[in-house]
């Protein structure tokens, strides 16, 4: 897959190249994503057309809501994720206020219909666009029309009867229900950051922990316990990992995300870091004392071994 900035530039490297587009946000790159970007890559495949994404940079409540803890993936993983669903070209545009502004006539003119190549365009099934959402599936219709450029749009993805949506995924990552999450994504959910120094706790009570400096415009599981593996140097490490402020010890001025490997005590300072949630074990919890803790932390690591022992 090839990142770009317009339409503009892939008509100067190819351009008798015909190709299909759709646009969209693709937060988490979810199963509903998943297979209607699957079904546009075979049209492509059939038609020979090469198959271009148009997404924005940052997300747009970013910007509209300055809103933070917010992505399931960040920028990097999304580009990771659509190159395996067989995207050709990722159009990022920049997405700023004045950007907000344009009329859906004025985006598809300039960021669409600049291309001459341009055979079909998909459309998510509440997809709109434009200043104050003004754009819908009608209007984009009639203007694709006039260009000869034809116009799908995706029916409503459903999973068990309920509809699959990065809104969704997002509140069941608040709630910590990871098993509800990975159906959602079709893939467990994780977070990637450099381990970083933190308080030493969890090596003066024996349990040492890598502290993942990870991205606040991320959304992160409720504050718990939760049975994990550890990713690093292309090595999986089970482990028990913990959201939170540290209560017990009155720390709490930010979330802290620890993860301690199972039979493992190397210093991995400086090293990235994938954790990849798998189940809640329980939620956060003051302690009246230290031995308190270490008595639960045994327990937490005792179940973590049994899920995996399964």
């Amino acid at each position: 897959m090839i990142v770009i900035k317009s339409l503009t530039e892939l008509k100067n490297i190819y351009p008798e190249e015909k190709i299909q587009i759709t646009v969209g946000n693709f937060d988490g790159v979810h199963v509903g994503h998943r297979e209607f970007l699957s079904r546009i890559s075979q049209d492509c495949k059939n038609t020979k057309a090469k198959f271009v994404v148009i997404t924005f940079i940052p997300h747009p409540v970013q910007i509209l809501r300055a809103q933070s803890a917010f992505l399931i993936n960040s920028f990097s993983e999304r580009r990771e994720l659509l190159s395996d669903c067989g995207v050709d070209y990722l159009l990022e545009v920049d997405f700023t206020r004045d950007f907000s502004t344009l009329s859906p006539e004025e985006f598809l003119s300039k960021f669409i219909f600049s291309f001459d190549g341009v055979e079909k365009i998909y459309l998510g099934h509440d997809f709109v666009f434009g200043a104050n959402k003004s754009g819908d599936y009608q209007l984009a219709k009639k203007l694709c029309d006039n260009e000869g450029i034809k116009l799908v749009l995706q029916d409503e993805f459903k999973l068990d009867n309920s509809a699959v949506s990065s809104s969704a995924v997002r509140s069941a990552i608040l709630s910590g229900n990871m098993e509800k999450v990975k159906s959602y994504l079709g893939r467990p959910y994780f977070l990637m950051g450099r381990v970083i120094r933190g308080q030493g706790r969890g090596k003066q009570l024996g349990f040492p922990t890598a502290n993942i400096d990870f991205g606040k415009e991320l959304i992160i599981p409720s504050n718990g316990v939760y049975i994990t593996q550890t990713t690093f140097n292309g090595m999986v490490y089970n482990s028990v990992t913990n959201i939170g402020f540290n209560p017990t010890f009155n720390l709490g001025v930010e979330i802290n995300i620890e993860s301690h490997l199972l039979n493992f005590s190397r210093d991995i300072y400086g090293e990235v870091a994938r954790v990849t949630f798998l189940k809640k074990i329980r939620d956060e919890k003051k302690f009246s004392s230290v031995n308190e803790l270490v008595t639960q932390i045994n327990a937490d690591v005792n179940s973590t071994e049994n899920y995996f022992i399964k």
